[in-house]
Parts: structure tokens; C-alpha cells; sequence
């Protein structure tokens, strides 16, 4: 304890970190007002209506409603969170892969991820405008007595889809700021003040619905997902590299870093943007005149509701973090000019000659190493659901935060304690 209180204390004297967390700190404030600003003109009692006792967790809007950070629950001026951002890094991601001239700039260097930055930036902007109506029209399907938002009426659908977007920009810039004068990695810190903001209510949902020997389980249950999940994020293959020296004899010996969950939380973002979207798109057709289009949305619905997960969509969700893993390591981890930097300094690994051979080593050590992230990540994603259905048969009890929720919160953290590390060392060797 006195040596927490000891790094508290280094913290605040450092004045740059100080000022960067204060600033982190403030953004995030600026983040949660917004999402308690109503948009004009809906009728917010419906809304808080279906959320407490339409849905309750069993519907698309809860997952969404997770990611805003209870957002969506006061049809917020951030209604839409940074959903818009993440769809339009995806659409990035895989458009870097197809069209040629993308995925030159990725070789560019920080010139060309400037450019793919802003590419990002703008195409967030339609996508948030399409999808500020979507959801509209889906919280309408949801509310029971009558529509919440006129959306037949294009006087008051515009103004309302302006907000949104202009919300999810606002957003985006607050993201963008915290990462150039705050702790850095904004959008994943908007991500991780969301989550972190639904958890008193995830507790305090499950002491009013649960027994005290369930309430012991489900914290039992997080802890040990929490440790798991800090265990193996920490964990990684060290690879040993020897560089000779020109000047003397004696060969310095280090070692490259892979680790076993080299793609951190992205997967799962990705995974849950693309799972969600079926039970969403079929809401749409749920009414629809065509018996064959009916019956679909009914399946779709039935099998693939985020809030009642089936053993299709438990599959389904663990195929997409298993896919996303590999396809996200393929495009950030390049073997080549890794293997290029090692062998331009000098350096080997012992048992195979520097060039192509190396990077022959290193693609091969980092399949096996991302079969394994994959696994782990699709595990932490699942499990719980199983956990939450054997431990309550009402599935009225859930786990105070979700396993893919515990990814993207430890990952942060972890991220965040390395940040604040590395600036006290800086701290230090300034004053040498």
C-alpha cells in the first residue's frame, strides 16, 4: 500500500504526466456530460421505458447502449458513441488489402498513416449520418406505445441526424486530443470510460436480483477472469537476438518481444460490430409483407440477439474473434521489415541466417503465437455466457462487467501503466 502511495505521489510531482492525466481526466468528464444531454424533441420516458423494462438486456440496444456508455439510454447528443469511428476503421482496415493505393500508404509511414487517418475521419462522417437514422428507426421498433421519433417527418429526422453525427465528431475530436496532449490512445480511453461507467449498475442489478451465493460466484467469477486475462496479456515469447559488435569481439545479446495477445482488443470491437449487425438489419424485415423475408428476420433475431446469445451466435462470435485476430496481425505485424531492421543492425537469431530465412521464422512463430491469441480472446468472449446461463436460470444475472468488456478495460489499463512508466523514466533521465 505505502508503495502505491509512494508512485501516487511521484505522479503528481512529475508536472508533464500530472498535466496530461488532469487533461485525460477532464476530457473523459466532458465525454460522460455529453452523454446525459437529451436531444430536443424525443420523448425520453419511453426511452427509459424500453430499456427498463422492454429489453433488459435482451434486444441489440444493449450492447450498443454498452459501447455508449448508457448513451443511448437518455438518446444523447453521443447517441451513437464512436461506433460510426470503429465501422469506419474496418472499412479501412479491409480496404487497405484490396485496393492497392491504400496499402501503399500503410508503407508510407507517418506520412501515409496520416493519410489513412483522415481517409478514417471522413468516411466516419456518412457512416454516422446513415446510422444516427438506423437506430432511430430501431428504437422505434422497440418502443411499445407508439413511435419515440417521427422519422416519416424529415423536419424533425434532419436536425436530430445532424446532432448525432455532430456528436460522433465531437467525440472523435475529444479522442484525437486526449491522444496528443493527454495519456495517449483517445479512442480506446472513450471506449474504456463507457464500459466503466455501466458497471455500478451491473452491480447493483445483480445484488437486487441475485442471492448472496450467486453474488459470491459472479465475484469470484470476475476476479479470476481478471487475473486470467492480465495473465495472458502479459505474457509473451521472448526471441533471442544476438548483435555483433564491430568494434570489440563480444556479441550483445536481446531479445524481441512477441506476445501471445499481440492484437490486443481489437478483435473483439470488431467482432461485436460485425455479430450485432444480423439481429439489427432484421428488425427491418421483422414486419415485412413477405412470409420469406418474415421467417428470416425471425431467425436472425432468434439466433442472433447479442442479449440472448444461441449456440449459433456463441460460434458465430468466436469464429469472427478467431478470424479478426489472424486478419489484424497479418496487417500491423510485418515479419519482412522486422526481420530487414534486424539484420541492418547487425543482428541474427541464433539458428537461422539473417534475411529470409528469419522471416520465414518469425511469420511462422508469430501463426502459432496468434492460433493461441485467438483462442484466448474467443474463450474470454464466450465463457461467461455459458457461466452467467449455468449459474442463474432466469439469465437475469450477469457478471459485473462482460469478458469482452474485461479484454478492452485490463488492456487500457495495462496500456495506461506502461505510458505512465515510461513517462517517469523520461522524468528521471531529464534530470540527469
Amino acid at each position: 500500500m505505502n508503495q502505491i502511495f509512494t508512485k501516487i505521489r511521484q505522479i503528481w510531482k512529475t508536472k508533464g504526466l500530472r498535466d496530461k492525466l488532469i487533461f485525460t481526466i477532464l476530457m473523459m468528464v466532458v465525454f460522460r456530460l455529453a452523454a446525459h444531454i437529451t436531444i430536443p424533441g424525443a420523448n425520453l420516458e419511453k426511452i427509459r421505458y424500453i430499456f427498463e423494462n422492454e429489453t433488459q438486456g435482451t434486444s441489440p440496444l444493449g450492447i450498443f447502449s454498452l459501447l455508449t456508455g448508457g448513451a443511448m439510454e437518455n438518446f444523447s447528443i453521443v447517441l451513437m458513441g464512436l461506433t460510426p469511428y470503429i465501422n469506419a476503421s474496418i472499412i479501412m482496415q479491409l480496404l487497405g488489402v484490396i485496393i492497392p493505393s491504400i496499402e501503399n500508404l500503410k508503407k508510407e509511414g507517418e506520412a501515409g498513416q496520416k493519410k489513412i487517418s483522415q481517409y478514417t475521419r471522413l468516411l466516419t462522417v456518412p457512416l454516422a449520418f446513415v446510422q444516427s437514422y438506423g437506430m432511430m428507426v430501431l428504437i422505434n421498433r422497440f418502443s411499445p406505445g407508439g413511435a419515440i421519433v417521427d422519422t416519416g417527418d424529415i423536419a424533425v429526422m434532419l436536425p436530430m441526424m445532424l446532432t448525432v453525427t455532430a456528436g460522433t465528431i465531437f467525440l472523435m475530436w475529444i479522442g484525437e486530443l486526449i491522444t496528443e496532449y493527454g495519456m495517449g490512445n483517445g479512442i480506446s480511453l472513450l471506449i474504456f470510460a463507457g464500459i466503466v461507467s455501466t458497471v455500478p449498475t451491473q452491480v447493483a442489478g445483480a445484488f437486487s436480483n441475485a442471492s448472496p451465493p450467486v453474488i459470491l460466484g459472479l465475484t469470484a467469477a470476475t476476479l479470476a477472469l481478471t487475473t486470467f486475462i492480465v495473465y495472458v496479456s502479459e505474457g509473451d515469447r521472448k526471441v533471442p537476438v544476438i548483435y555483433a559488435s564491430r568494434r570489440s569481439k563480444v556479441q550483445q545479446k536481446s531479445f524481441l518481444p512477441l506476445k501471445v495477445n499481440q492484437a490486443g482488443m481489437i478483435p473483439i470491437i470488431f467482432a461485436i460490430s460485425v455479430v450485432s449487425m444480423p439481429s439489427v438489419v432484421a428488425t427491418f424485415f421483422a414486419e415485412s409483407p413477405k412470409e420469406m423475408l418474415r421467417l428470416g428476420a425471425e431467425w436472425v433475431s432468434a439466433n442472433f440477439n447479442p442479449g440472448t446469445p444461441t449456440l449459433w451466435y456463441n460460434v458465430v462470435y468466436s469464429l469472427l474473434i478467431f478470424a479478426f485476430t489472424y486478419f489484424y496481425i497479418s496487417i500491423v505485424f510485418e515479419p519482412k521489415k522486422i526481420a530487414e531492421n534486424i539484420q541492418n543492425r547487425g543482428g541474427f537469431i541464433p539458428g537461422y541466417r539473417p534475411g529470409q530465412e528469419t522471416k520465414k521464422f518469425l511469420e511462422t512463430t508469430i501463426s502459432r503465437l496468434t492460433f493461441w491469441g485467438g483462442l484466448f480472446l474467443a474463450f474470454v468472449a464466450v465463457a461467461p455466457l455459458f457461466f452467467e446461463r449455468w449459474i442463474s436460470d432466469s439469465r437475469s444475472v450477469t457478471l459485473f462487467i462482460s469478458g469482452a468488456s474485461m479484454i478492452i478495460v485490463v488492456s487500457v489499463v495495462l496500456d495506461m501503466i506502461r505510458r505512465i512508466n515510461a513517462q517517469l523514466v523520461m522524468h528521471d533521465y531529464d534530470k540527469l
